[in-house]
C-alpha cells in the first residue's frame, strides 16, 4: 500500500478556523480537509479516502481540493466560479414588466398561454411557453394552479352591499370545529 500524498499546510489551525467562520457554506468542507491535514501531519499524513469519511464528501473531491491547494494554495483553494448556464433570453427591464403584470389583480391573465401572448405582443420576442413557465416559475414563484384573490371583473360596490346586508355570519361557531364523532 502507498503512504498517502503529503501536503504541508502553511496556514495556522487559528487562521483555518477563522476562515472557516467567515466562508460561504460551500467552502466550508475544503477548509475543514485542511484542518484535517494539519491534525495528521505529525503521523505522516492522511489518506484521501480517510480524509473523505471524516470530511464526509467524495474522494474525488478530496483530490481535486488537494490538487488547487498544491498548485495555488488557499486563495486558489477558496476561489470558487461557478458556470452560470445560459444567458437569459429576457432583459431586466422586460424582468420587472412582466413581474408588475404577474402582480397586477387587474390585469386579466388566465393562464400561461396569455402571458405568453402578452410577452410576444409586448416585446415582439418568440418564447415557447416552457420556457416562460420555467422563468416565471424560478423568478417570481407562480405556478399553474393558484386561485386568484378575487374575480378581475368584481363589482367593488356590489361586494360591500353584499357585506353589509348578510345576515350570518359566514365564520363557524367557536364551539364547533369540525370534530367526528362515532356512532
Amino acid at each position: 500500500m502507498s503512504a498517502p500524498k503529503s501536503i504541508q499546510v502553511k496556514e495556522s489551525v487559528t487562521e483555518l478556523k477563522k476562515l472557516l467562520k467567515s466562508t460561504p457554506r460551500l467552502i466550508f468542507p475544503r477548509i475543514k480537509m485542511l484542518l484535517e491535514i494539519k491534525k495528521h501531519e505529525a503521523l505522516g499524513g492522511i489518506s484521501k479516502r480517510v480524509l473523505a469519511d471524516a470530511i464526509g464528501v467524495n474522494h474525488n473531491s478530496i483530490q481535486t481540493w488537494r490538487t488547487l491547494y498544491a498548485k495555488g494554495g488557499i486563495e486558489q483553494l477558496i476561489k470558487y466560479t461557478k458556470n452560470e448556464g445560459r444567458p437569459t433570453i429576457l432583459t431586466a427591464e422586460e424582468h420587472q414588466a412582466i413581474k408588475s403584470k404577474l402582480n397586477d389583480s387587474k390585469n386579466g391573465l388566465r393562464g400561461y398561454v396569455e402571458l405568453l401572448d402578452w410577452v410576444e405582443s409586448t416585446f415582439q420576442k418568440e418564447i415557447k411557453y416552457n420556457t416562460l413557465l420555467k422563468y416565471t416559475n424560478r423568478e417570481f414563484g407562480a405556478s399553474v394552479k393558484v386561485a386568484r384573490k378575487s374575480h378581475v371583473k368584481k363589482d367593488l360596490e356590489a361586494v360591500s352591499a353584499f357585506k353589509k346586508t348578510s345576515l350570518k355570519s359566514v365564520k363557524k361557531p367557536a364551539g364547533k370545529k369540525g370534530k367526528i364523532t362515532k356512532k
